[in-house]
């Protein structure tokens, strides 16, 4: 049977890691794997996904040991480097829908909603301190060619009876947000921030206090599948009865995932802080912010007083391969900057202290997918959350671990289980060369957007080939 042979991270440097992380001091505290163990269960990945995998399996079946191996700490990857936007999934109803049907998908905006509360009773309990604020998610327009993105997931979520969202005026944004860059919007009130490598590390000692093993600095080489899986290391092995492969963009090394997986970079900046300036400008509380660009914005104030301020990168990564490049940018987050000041003049003598960057798994619909791999039934994974996951990775753990406990449940049956319907990408180069194309259009037809100009139409036609493009 054929080795799976999985691609190794590049571990980012100390100083490229992401605000957040540098910011709580994070650092692996379990040890390497070394030697030979078992498990009935091994995660490859200890993100958000991974931990919350282990932890719905402990929850469901107590008496299963699961094994969690993380290449570098948990959370070092995109769930210790993200925005901290947490929202439903409501504003992508129209895209999961058209992957799931609509009651489910209803049903599904409605889970996120769930974890929401429940990350909300984890930290009001004391259990994760997480700096959550439910102060909402505002969704809002700075350009013409913005105004109204809103308005089809509104609209069908006002369908379903479900009321998310708010209408906003100029003056509500400017009295929310400190600037008057973007005039009209929506807001979902139950929704907001977090701080993403809180969240992480809460959840690895949360699972840690459950029995779950985990052992960072262990990357995984390769897996030897079978009735018993057996999971290498440089210093160890691990055979397991059932495998979950939760590692995020680095599941594009194998080749069968990565027909429908493809990866982009994202980036963000973090300010020096400055609360009394924030304060002075309107800008008090922890709503999460994001624009309607294609590349879009997202920012939040952090209970410290920082702007954290990020967009996607337009960086692809050829076959997949997200390198050591992938972690920082050599221009140190110079579109960014330059849109921060655009959004906020009166930040422009404030130091930009932080800047990181790193890949995001996405797959054309925008929507994540499970399922096991083709002639593995015992080897799971999930991917695809495109970048939306802090409310949306606790419903990957439900479905993943249904269906490694081989449980016939609403979990095991979405509409998100199945990858032989999901749109496949056009092989190599010609997907790398038609991305790179098509993202030098969407950032150009950005740049003429946010000025109110009109974009050439051969801009126009590329960026319309986006996966997941919405049109209004």
């Amino acid at each position: 049977m054929t080795t799976l042979r999985l691609r190794q991270p590049a571990i980012a440097l100390p100083s490229n890691r992401s605000f957040w992380l540098q910011d709580i001091g994070a650092g692996a505290v379990t040890e390497p794997l070394q030697g030979n163990a078992r498990a009935d269960v091994l995660i490859v990945g200890g993100g958000y996904t991974g931990l919350w995998t282990a932890l719905r399996i402990r929850e469901l079946a107590p008496e299963t040991q699961v094994t969690v191996l993380e290449a570098d700490l948990c959370g070092s990857g995109a769930s210790g480097r993200n925005g901290g936007q947490v929202h439903s999934w409501f504003a992508e109803l129209d895209q999961i829908s058209a992957v799931v049907g609509l009651e489910e998908a209803r049903q599904l905006c409605a889970d996120t909603v769930a974890s929401i509360a429940e990350l909300k009773a984890l930290e009001r309990d004391g259990t994760i301190d997480m700096d959550l604020r439910l102060d909402g998610w505002l969704w809002t327009a700075s350009s013409i060619a913005q105004e109204g993105a809103w308005e089809r997931a509104v609209a069908m979520t006002a369908a379903v009876g479900e009321n998310r969202f708010r209408p906003l005026t100029a003056e509500d944004i400017k009295q929310r947000t400190g600037s008057s860059a973007s005039y009209a919007g929506v807001v979902e009130t139950n929704a907001g921030t977090v701080h993403p490598a809180k969240l992480a590390i809460g959840l690895r000692n949360l699972a840690l206090a459950r029995g779950i093993v985990i052992h960072e600095r262990s990357p995984v080489l390769d897996i030897e599948p079978g009735r018993t899986c057996t999971v290498r290391t440089a210093r160890g092995t691990v055979q397991a009865e059932k495998v979950v492969l939760a590692s995020n963009a680095w599941l594009s090394a194998l080749p069968e995932l990565r027909r429908h997986l493809y990866v982009v970079g994202s980036e963000v900046i973090a300010t020096a802080a400055v609360p009394e300036l924030l304060d002075s400008i309107g800008w008090r509380d922890g709503a999460a912010i994001c624009d309607s660009q294609a590349q879009v914005l997202y920012y939040q104030r952090t209970t410290t007083g920082r702007v954290v301020f990020g967009r996607g990168s337009g960086n692809v990564a050829f076959s997949g391969n997200c390198g050591a490049s992938f972690n920082r940018s050599p221009e140190h987050g110079r579109d960014n900057v330059r849109e921060l000041h655009r959004v906020y003049p009166a930040l422009r003598g404030v130091p930009v202290e932080y800047d990181w960057a790193g890949p995001i798994d996405c797959v054309p619909e925008h929507v994540p997918v499970f399922d096991h791999l083709r002639g593995h039934p015992n080897i799971f994974y999930g991917m695809g959350f495109n970048g939306t996951g802090i409310a949306q990775a606790p419903i990957g753990g439900r479905i993943l671990a249904s269906l490694v406990l081989e449980r016939k449940d609403r979990w095991s049956a979405s509409g998100l289980v199945g990858i032989e319907r999901r749109m496949s990408l056009p092989p190599e180069p010609f997907r790398y060369l038609g991305a790179k194309l098509v993202r030098s259009a969407v950032r150009r037809k950005n740049e003429a957007e946010i000025r109110n100009r009109k974009p050439d139409r051969i801009t126009n036609l590329l960026a319309g080939l986006k996966p997941g493009h919405r049109k209004k």
